[in-house]
């Protein structure tokens, strides 16, 4: 019996332009009402746009206001300060997540 391998949804980054599988990407939803929001369920109303999640994707997204161009709107440098911060808190839990610690560095609570 052969196993089929399950398709992974592919985006692509608006500030890099490369494609990255879809877990790997933030999503920044704009609804019908003007309203931009980090979306981190991926699942919110509205039209999506996506970049990496690292701090050179977030900053080169601010540079290049890349969420203003994908949604023909006028986004504040506040936004993106806030995206940029997001992406640096995600950054620090994926590494935290990664990190293994040997047990002769465990403190003795004795």
């Amino acid at each position: 019996m052969v196993v089929k391998q399950k398709k992974i949804p592919l985006r692509t980054s608006l500030a890099s332009n490369q494609q990255f599988p879809k877990k790997e990407l933030l999503r920044i939803a704009f609804n019908k009402e003007g309203q931009i929001s980090i979306d981190p369920t991926g699942r919110a109303h509205g039209r999506g746009a996506y970049i990496g999640i690292s701090l050179e994707e977030a900053e080169l997204a601010k540079s290049k206001k890349v969420f203003n161009r994908a949604f023909s709107a006028d986004i504040s440098d506040d936004f993106y300060d806030e995206v940029i911060d997001y992406v640096k808190h995600l950054v620090g839990r994926r590494e935290l997540k990664n990190k293994v610690y040997s047990a002769e560095l465990a403190p003795d609570y004795d």
